[in-house]
């Protein structure tokens, strides 16, 4: 029996949408804007009604390792809130260089 917490988050149907995720969408964190994000999140949260298999509510994140760029943990940092209350958050993708 699988968990209620892994609904739509676990199995073929998830590894698939997860695929094709990141063909169409790329690496770049919907968060921070940097590349190199491995997660998706669900842009409305499963806790909130959002549908777990539905490709236009998922978006590429940093998850538990963290942004190798700026070092946030993008997923974590929005957790099941709206995406627009965290959006306030976004940094830009060249705050890190040198002048």
């Amino acid at each position: 029996m699988t968990d209620p917490k892994r609904q739509g988050r676990s199995g073929r149907p998830w590894r698939r949408a997860q695929k094709r995720m990141r063909r169409d969408k790329g690496d770049v964190c919907i968060l921070c804007g940097h590349e190199g994000s491995q997660d998706v999140d669900h842009v409305d949260a499963l806790a909130r009604g959002g549908s777990p298999l539905d490709p236009n509510n998922h978006e590429p994140i940093h998850g538990a390792d963290g942004c190798p760029t700026c070092l946030r943990k993008c997923n974590q940092t929005k957790g099941d809130k709206p995406l627009e209350s965290v959006l306030l958050l976004r940094t830009s993708r060249d705050w890190y260089m040198p002048a």
